[in-house]
């Protein structure tokens, strides 16, 4: 079984499956298809996080695809440019590009299938085209000044002749198409498959990809604060990233054994929830109505403090551990009353204070070109879908089980590099330019990223991938559905297609980091009288239109029996759940 957020994507991953490969053939093959397809979404220099588990080991294993901060990227350096905050697009918002070596990493390791043959599918959609789905369109359009005025080459690839492309448009990259081609040619004469792909990231990591990027970066441009400036990565910062593996982050919910990304990620912002809501009986967990919709909101404000204030490259694994423990979720639940909170309230961890981020309600400064559709938040206030990212979910035969999100290096990130056919992703924006803040703008540091995927296991065998794009909301809608199945006995589907909802009281990952206090953003389906409700518990609500929130996905396997299963999200009319 294969779903993704875009059905080529998700077709792709199948074939691959239905000719003999396994899971982590497919979910690669799958993952540069998605570059191609969603442009708008993710991009190869971005970033990916992956949870995973193999036939031969159910132990859930994470994928660290996030690329750090570069040797130069320093606080002084960016306060001397006269920034107060990282801006959400431009090359001083770069990470090292994580995602396409961690994929390369995976095939190397779990995969089974020759690079060339993964890559096969992408670099055919790069090259000879295809059916453009219309949010790419609206997403350039949305740019279009900003690509004619100041990034010229991001106009001459997304808008050829001038024109922003339609819903259906056949579009083409031979750029990406010839870089690939290249990749995969430095492998050529090789001696073995695992020769074949080191020589493919040799090439990505110190030879024409990280030259080309470097140079055309090295040149001042504009960025979403409105200024110029040149970008500080360098080849050296290309060539000491290598992506790996790390355990993951658990705990046990309902007989459901819930895994995730470490605090470098915001992964613990679902354990902590469920460990939150764990202390609430079964009918005030249900998220389709006031009372329970009112606890899951509440709850998340919580965890969501917590991660401002601790989560980061450099958290205290201790401090991780203790807001992870029972005890401390029982002093968190003792916070929720019937009234929605509008006060930001992390915990005080160890006998320390937590780090308090700037609370701003409005954007800092004057607002840089083409910043409405910068970053990744699925919504804005309205719950208007605009920036986003990807995910795709595989299952095998066999037991191989994994779960990614692709992000970043979305097509308005940066200016778009010609030779290569892609732009540098816009990650650093996550991090604070306070030296005291755990997710703090470090040199080598990785930035705090939002990517989470999740791994469910039960008896300690993996039973489901799962996971959504959407920034801020990515474990707030996650936990709408494993509550949904896990305590009210939903089928996957039908979790995902119900109404969903989520919080903006906290600061935002992304640029420029405001939040809404009270801030509850609603799908209009689950109903008048809950809204009426939440309103006059405090919450401070946003409609969001109908069917707008969430565009999660699964894949899973019952151990019983050995029946697979799938489903994938129906807004946007663009997730795909394929199988047999």
């Amino acid at each position: 079984m294969t779903a993704s957020t875009h059905w080529l994507a998700s077709a792709t991953g199948q074939s691959v499956l239905e000719r003999g490969g396994n899971a982590f053939d497919a979910a690669v093959a799958a993952a540069f298809v998605l570059h191609v397809v969603e442009p708008h979404l993710n991009g190869p220099g971005g970033d990916m996080t992956g949870v995973f588990a193999t036939a031969g080991d159910p132990t859930p294993v994470v994928l660290n695809g996030q690329g750090p901060a570069p040797a130069a990227a320093t606080v002084a350096h960016y306060r001397g440019e006269g920034l107060d905050l990282v801006p959400g697009a431009g090359g001083l918002a770069a990470a090292v590009p994580g995602a396409v070596d961690a994929w390369v990493v995976l095939l190397r390791d779990h995969g089974t299938w020759e690079l060339a043959d993964v890559l096969a599918p992408a670099i055919g959609y790069a090259r000879d085209g295809h059916p453009v789905v219309g949010r790419v369109g609206t997403t350039i359009a949305s740019v279009a000044e900003l690509f004619r005025e100041h990034w010229p080459t991001s106009a001459a690839l997304w808008m050829p002749g001038g024109r922003v492309p339609r819903d259906g448009d056949v579009i083409t990259n031979p750029a990406w198409a010839r870089t690939l081609e290249r990749l995969v040619a430095a492998g050529e004469g090789a001696g073995s498959r695992v020769e074949r792909i080191e020589a493919f990231r040799r090439e990505w990591r110190e030879g024409f990809v990280a030259r080309e990027a470097v140079e055309f970066l090295r040149t001042p441009h504009r960025h979403s604060s409105g200024t110029d400036h040149a970008a500080v990565i360098e080849v050296a910062d290309f060539a000491g990233f290598s992506a790996g593996y790390e355990a993951a982050a658990t705990i046990e919910f309902r007989g459901t054994t819930v895994a995730k990304t470490g605090p470098f990620g915001q992964g613990p912002v679902l354990l902590q929830a469920l460990r939150i809501l764990d202390g609430f009986d079964d009918a005030d967990l249900d998220p389709s109505t006031e009372r329970g919709a009112h606890t899951v909101l509440e709850a998340l404000k919580l965890a969501l403090a917590d991660r401002d204030a601790w989560y980061g490259s450099a958290a205290d694994p201790d401090v991780v551990a203790e807001l992870l423990s029972e005890e401390y979720a029982a002093t968190r639940r003792a916070l929720i009353t019937d009234r929605a909170s509008r006060e930001f309230r992390p915990g005080t961890v160890g006998g320390r204070e937590p780090f308090l981020p700037p609370l701003r309600t409005e954007a800092p400064g004057a607002v840089g070109v083409g910043e409405p559709t910068l970053g990744e938040p699925t919504v804005e206030s309205t719950g208007v879908t605009r920036g986003d990212t990807c995910h795709v979910d595989v299952v095998d035969r066999w037991g191989n089980v994994v779960s990614a999100t692709p992000s970043g290096g979305w097509l308005q990130s940066s200016p778009t590099i010609p030779e290569l056919g892609f732009c540098l992703g816009s990650r650093l924006q996550m991090t604070w330019l306070d030296e005291d803040a755990p997710s703090a703008l470090r040199p080598g540091h990785r930035p705090r990223t939002t990517l989470t995927p999740t791994l469910l296991l039960r008896d300690g065998v993996p039973v489901e991938a799962l996971g959504t794009p959407g920034g801020d909301q990515q474990d707030q809608w996650q936990l709408l559905y494993l509550l949904r199945t896990l305590v009210g006995g939903y089928e996957p589907q039908q979790a995902i297609d119900a109404p969903a909802l989520h919080t903006t009281s906290m600061p935002g990952s992304f640029w420029p980091r405001t939040w809404t206090p009270g801030g509850a953003v609603v799908e209009d389906r689950v109903g008048e009288d809950v809204i009426a409700g939440l309103e006059a518990r405090g919450h401070v609500v946003t409609r969001s239109g109908p069917w707008t929130l969430g565009r999660l996905s699964c894949a899973g396997r019952d151990p019983r029996t050995g029946v697979l299963h799938a489903a994938a999200n129906s807004r946007g009319a663009q997730g795909y759940a394929v199988g047999r």
